[in-house]
């Protein structure tokens, strides 16, 4: 007997959507039957994307979004259920990093990293579930079979390494207000949770990995390998599903005993 999780019919939005992980989050999403809202700030790649979801079959919109920009995100979430309905689903994904010795943090270094990880993911989080909690108290119109918000943090936020303090200091802040979402908002039938990956390779950094440090950090790595987008798959479509019904202000790591 087969098992299968389907996503046909519910709407998700994946920010940060041109590249890396959000690439392949929207993907695969569009592949589990969900319409998928692509959004982020480089919208060529985000039509490339919808083309590519479209030629497999799938359902996308493309929608600019600067999460780091209070009106943007307004504006950008109220376009998506314009256009594609009420969203279920939400993968809070865009984030930047920054790599350098605490000493050398400027006032712009960590302005940059806090505003789009934490203040642009609370507050994308913060307008989409707003929409949600209407849909489920029947204040606004449409069908609810319960919302899915999906923090995207990191090993680093519960694994401080070198040179990425600021970075592992953003993460950690997006693990505590998933807790924090989870509790608030859980009784409106809304599951808040974070994945924390581990080191995967994906376009975005491909070429630290050929470098020496790169190479020597490898080996450090429990079974001296990196991860693969796809190797997230599994669990985010689980997330995004009514399966996971109880699983609710959870921090799930994707980090091959890297944490341990």
């Amino acid at each position: 007997m087969a098992y299968s999780i389907e996503l046909s019919g519910r709407v998700a939005l994946v920010t940060g959507a041109s590249s890396g992980l959000g690439w392949r989050f929207a993907e695969v999403l569009a592949q589990a039957g969900a319409a998928v809202v692509l959004s982020g700030r480089r919208v060529e790649r985000l039509k490339e994307l919808r083309a590519r979801i479209e030629g497999q079959g799938g359902d996308a919109h493309v929608v600019e979004l600067d999460v780091a920009d209070p009106a943007s995100i307004k504006a950008a979430v109220a376009h998506a259920e314009t256009e594609m309905g009420p969203i279920d689903i939400l993968v809070n994904n865009a984030g930047v990093s920054s790599q350098q010795k605490l000493l050398d943090v400027t006032t712009e270094d960590f302005d940059d990293v806090f505003d789009i990880n934490v203040r642009g993911a609370f507050f994308v989080a913060q307008e989409v579930a707003r929409r949600m909690v209407k849909r489920s108290l029947g204040v606004t119109p449409g069908t609810w079979a319960g919302g899915r918000i999906i923090n995207i943090a990191s090993v680093a936020g519960l694994h401080v390494m070198p040179k990425l303090g600021v970075y592992a200091m953003s993460k950690a802040s997006v693990i505590h207000m998933t807790r924090a979402m989870a509790v608030e908002w859980g009784k409106y039938g809304i599951n808040v949770n974070a994945i924390c990956p581990g080191y995967i390779d994906t376009e975005t950094n491909h070429h630290h990995w050929q470098t020496e440090s790169g190479q020597r950090l490898m080996q450090m790595l429990p079974r001296k390998r990196l991860g693969k987008p796809e190797d997230l798959d599994g669990l985010l479509v689980l997330l995004a599903s009514g399966q996971s019904g109880l699983i609710n202000g959870a921090i799930l790591t994707a980090d091959d005993g890297f944490g341990i």
